[in-house]
């Protein structure tokens, strides 16, 4: 099987990264959203992004062309689906609305497609039996912003055939990333498991009042030298991934050590979750 027609379920800040970064590689690529001002909007940021780039040098204006000329938006999954190689779902972090989905996608989609998730934490083997397809489920893990971060994890799921993973391995490969292999899914995979051991630290540093996350970032971006601190990236990933994270996580264990700190529930509350929404631990409207 070769992989050249991609479709990208959600057109929000990881979807509508995804279908342009496979359009700007020379795929034929769908991105859809049921919602017609989800698809207005991702339109309209990768157009800018384009521009963006053609302004900095980093990309002509021949190639941007070519990227709007690949990347279709539609708002009918019938229509969306049809010519499918890879469906890659990147929808909101809810197991029951993922399922419904594979369960159209596999009545929709051709035989041979492949249906993968891009959730670092819902696996594959949680949608698989939705399908009649278990061998051809996998999770493809995009990093924000997908169209900046090299990584990509491609994760085995209980039924998933070997010429699928070698599939997912090169197609990542041919959108400029550096693909790893996981053999057995594992909550939050890897870079999520590392990024979260770390989290974790910091969260309970400001709940006891020992620093501020402004604080916190400093001493890592200026003592680690990493590129950002936790909180700075949790406004990139999402203040709201990062508390649905652990109050699933709660849920599952009951144990208080697992329930998010009440300063990170009061951002979810307010509905501040960082860039998305120009207010989480920083300020982005100004």
């Amino acid at each position: 099987m070769e992989i050249k027609n991609v479709l990208v379920i959600g057109a929000g800040v990881m979807g509508r990264q995804i279908a342009l970064l496979a359009a700007m590689y020379g795929y034929s690529t769908v991105l859809y959203d049921a919602f017609a001002d989800a698809l207005e909007s991702a339109e309209d940021w990768n157009g800018n992004y384009l521009e963006g780039r053609i302004a900095k040098g980093k990309l002509t204006a021949e190639a941007a062309t070519a990227a709007k000329g690949n990347l279709r938006y539609e708002k009918e999954l019938p229509a969306a689906a049809e010519a499918a190689d890879i469906a890659i779902e990147a929808i909101i972090e809810k197991l029951d609305v993922k399922q419904t989905l594979f369960r159209q996608l596999d009545e929709l989609c051709k035989p041979d497609t492949l249906i993968v998730s891009n959730s670092s934490f819902i696996t594959s083997s949680q949608l698989a039996g939705c399908t009649k397809r278990p061998g051809k489920i996998a999770n493809l893990h995009f990093f924000n912003p997908a169209l900046a971060m090299k990584l990509v994890e491609v994760v085995r799921g209980d039924e998933t055939e070997e010429e699928v993973l070698e599939l997912l391995l090169s197609f990542s490969e041919s959108l400029g990333k550096k693909p790893i292999l996981i053999q057995r899914a594992i909550d939050g995979f890897v870079a999520n498991r590392l990024i979260r051991a770390v989290t974790e630290e910091a969260l309970f540093l400001v709940q006891e009042g020992y620093v501020t996350p402004q604080e916190i970032d400093i001493a890592a971006e200026n003592g680690l030298n990493w590129p950002m601190g936790p909180y700075r990236l949790m406004d990139m990933t999402g203040i709201d991934i990062s508390y649905l994270m652990r109050m699933r996580r709660y849920d599952e264990s009951g144990d208080e050590k697992d329930k998010p700190p009440e300063f990170l529930a009061e951002k979810y509350r307010k509905g501040e979750y960082g860039r998305k929404t120009s207010k989480g631990w920083y300020d982005y409207s100004k």
